[in-house]
């Protein structure tokens, strides 16, 4: 009896209440470009992004209060708008800019990116739109963040009258719980990168044994990352952290023993120079080239990872797959007696999309391609791989997000393996004479912008889908608004990737600022260096094939604990992306990850309700931390870019460190109280 009572929707089909509003449009079109913002900033940062369906609903909830009627509806389109933008900024970043690291693109062009992810999102919306009824009606599959946002919108009412809805006050605690949490967030990234009265980071560099031993670590004091831990949970996290062990605390000595001339001469420092003539900064330079160099090892057990995700999703492929096509077959929305609450967008206004998509994608592909002689031909074939390859991974990602969740979607495996397949496809089509040598890799790069864009949109619309199945929405209704979150996301994205380039630097040292830390993007850094080394700019393979090693060892470690039935599994793109990225990245995360699973563990005993609203809390405050840091990191960025790079505005503060651990141990302190207390 239970179960059948899942499938009753809180606003049955036959009540109509307010929904399609134009303060949900505005309200979710903005929240879809701030989510957007802060997302890139977190996912270029560390490789991650995580959902944004539950804080967006969080924030819906607390600003439509504010409104004198607000119903559970109006809610659910406001997340559905915004966490669009959170989704759509990960296929951007992990792929595009791959263009400006391999020098194809001198800054971030507005008018290719903006139509790289309007097309891409609103495939990726078109693509799953058929699956929903095959996924989550039939297949019942968990779709977790779809139902856990359910939840965060029950607890607002149905219908929301400000002067007499007694549940008004939940929504405005969820929503000044999250505003609270993005304060201290935002004030400590501006005393940090803006003021300069706060360390960003502790870093270390020693030679030990008469420099025979060289030992390299260090840490950022970072709440987002802290909430990135939090979120993603302890299994995650410390794989990310074991990756950052393994390039860092082992692989750094472990290179510096086994080529110390090569790295010296690489750093160049006379290789002649006696090891215990070297000065403290010259012993940074090398413990810093033995670390780069370690980066490769991240770069091959990403190229297996992403071509392992494509092996172990046959079946789940095969099974979306059949089931987008199966409801394709199916679909009649012009059948009378469909209820409200399974009324999707019409099957033919679905393909005219699909059809008319055909010719901006291929002038989009014809662009990239300039005055290639055969650029019409390419164009043709890379837009037929591209309705290939986003059908298929937009049916994976939609199938995937009902398994595991959208934070959890192997998209960056996918697109990785997209990469390597169109780059080999090209290039016996091409070749790597002449101009080809350049273009190809620049094609490759525009079809993974579009179909991990699609991919990435199509994971969150089955989420909002399932979020709308249970709270009673109007399926056709909710795909307008993933539109919507698709088109204002897309609008001010370039803007944002401009403005953290020139402030902090993506993947390469900023110029205009280049003192400052760069923010790392692994999956773009991985896709420059797959595309152009197939195309013959040469890839460097001996740390790459240890990669490869470590990609093999670790997948049958994974295969073991699947055996033996444990919770606790060893995906390989986690574990790589902790290589690749520096230490002191993976430690915060690992810090929130324990965080995480204590509080977690210390709640096991108590009442299903007691322990559901500590979750809630911890991931509001966890989400709050995120947004709150990286708007503030964007902020700051467009600081460094008035001020011609001079931020942090105070240099060299003395106490700074010590008020960085403070600070930091602080919002541990925090945090931890404020989910214990709920």
């Amino acid at each position: 009896m239970a179960e059948n009572q899942v499938d009753i929707p809180v606003v049955p089909a036959e009540r109509n209440i307010a929904e399609l509003t134009v303060k949900a449009l505005i309200l979710g079109a903005l929240l879809s470009m701030v989510l957007a913002a802060a997302n890139a900033y977190i996912g270029l940062l560390v490789g991650l992004t995580v959902s944004a369906s539950i804080p967006a609903a969080a924030v819906s909830m607390g600003l439509l209060r504010l409104f004198r009627r607000s119903t559970i509806l109006e809610n659910n389109m406001v997340q559905t708008a915004a966490s669009a933008g959170e989704s759509l900024v990960a296929g951007i970043i992990f792929t595009i800019p791959a263009l400006v690291i391999m020098k194809a693109w001198s800054g971030y062009d507005y008018g290719p990116m903006v139509a790289i992810a309007v097309v891409g999102g609103i495939l990726g919306v078109a693509f799953t739109i058929p699956l929903r009824k095959a996924l989550i009606v039939e297949a019942k599959l968990k779709f977790p963040e779809g139902v856990a946002t359910a939840e965060v919108l029950k607890t607002g009412g149905i219908e929301n009258d400000r002067l007499h809805d007694v549940k008004d006050t939940v929504a405005s605690q969820g929503f000044a719980t999250l505003l609270k949490a993005a304060l201290i967030g935002g004030v400590v990234k501006l005393f940090e990168s803006g003021i300069g009265l706060l360390a960003s980071g502790l870093a270390t560099v020693k030679s030990l044994f008469s420099g025979g031993y060289l030992f390299m670590a260090n840490i950022t004091l970072s709440p987002a990352l802290l909430g990135v831990g939090f979120i993603v949970g302890l299994n995650i996290a410390f794989l990310v952290f074991l990756g950052g062990v393994i390039g860092t605390i082992i692989g750094v000595p472990l290179n510096w023993a086994f080529n110390g001339d090569a790295i010296m001469a690489a750093t160049g420092i006379d290789t002649a120079t006696p090891v215990s003539e070297l000065t403290a900064a010259q012993w940074g330079q090398i413990a810093g080239e033995s670390w780069q160099n370690n980066r490769r090892i991240g770069v091959g057990a990403m190229m297996i990872g992403g071509l392992w995700s494509l092996i172990s999703l046959a079946k789940p492929l095969w099974q979306g797959v059949k089931s987008s096509l199966d409801a394709y077959k199916s679909s009649d929305n012009h059948q009378g007696g469909i209820p409200r609450t399974e009324f999707d967008t019409p099957i033919h206004y679905v393909g005219l999309v699909v059809l008319l998509a055909i010719v901006p994608v291929f002038f989009i592909f014809k662009t990239a391609l300039g005055d290639y002689p055969d650029a019409v031909m390419i164009a043709s074939i890379m837009t037929f791989l591209m309705l290939v390859f986003g059908f298929i991974f937009a049916s994976v990602a939609g199938y995937m997000a009902g398994l595991v969740g959208s934070s959890n979607n192997p998209i960056s495996g996918v697109t990785i393996a997209t990469v390597i397949v169109s780059a080999l496809i090209l290039f016996q089509i091409m070749g790597n004479e002449g101009p080809a040598a350049t273009l190809g890799p620049i094609a490759v790069i525009f079809l993974a912008g579009l179909i991990c864009s699609a991919a990435a949109i199509a994971g969150d619309n089955m989420q909002d889908l399932k979020c709308g199945h249970v709270v009673g929405a109007t399926p056709w209704r909710q795909q307008i608004f993933q539109v919507v979150g698709v088109v204002a996301a897309a609008l001010v994205i370039p803007f944002v990737l401009n403005v953290l380039d020139q402030g902090y630097g993506i993947g390469r040292p900023s110029p205009l600022n280049p003192d400052a830390q760069p923010l790392a993007a692994p999956q773009a850094g991985l896709m420059e260096a797959l595309a152009s080394g197939i195309f013959g700019g040469g890839i460097e393979w001996t740390f790459i094939f240890i990669g490869f090693a470590l990609a093999v060892a670790l997948i049958i470690l994974d295969k073991i604990q699947e055996k033996r039935g444990s919770d606790f599994r060893f995906p390989v793109l986690a574990v790589a992306v902790g290589v690749y990225l520096p230490l002191g990245l993976s430690v915060p995360i690992f810090i929130g990850g324990l965080l995480s699973y204590y509080l977690q563990k210390k709640a096991i005993k108590l009442p299903k309700e007691a322990r559901g609203r500590k979750n809630a809390t911890g991931l509001l405050l966890a989400s709050g931390l995120i947004t709150g840091e990286a708007l503030m990191g964007v902020l700051v960025a467009v600081a460094a870019v008035m001020f011609q790079g001079q931020v942090p505005f105070m240099q060299g503060f003395a106490w700074a460190g010590w008020l960085g651990v403070a600070t930091f141990v602080a919002v541990i302190i925090y945090t931890y109280r404020k989910v214990n207390q709920s």
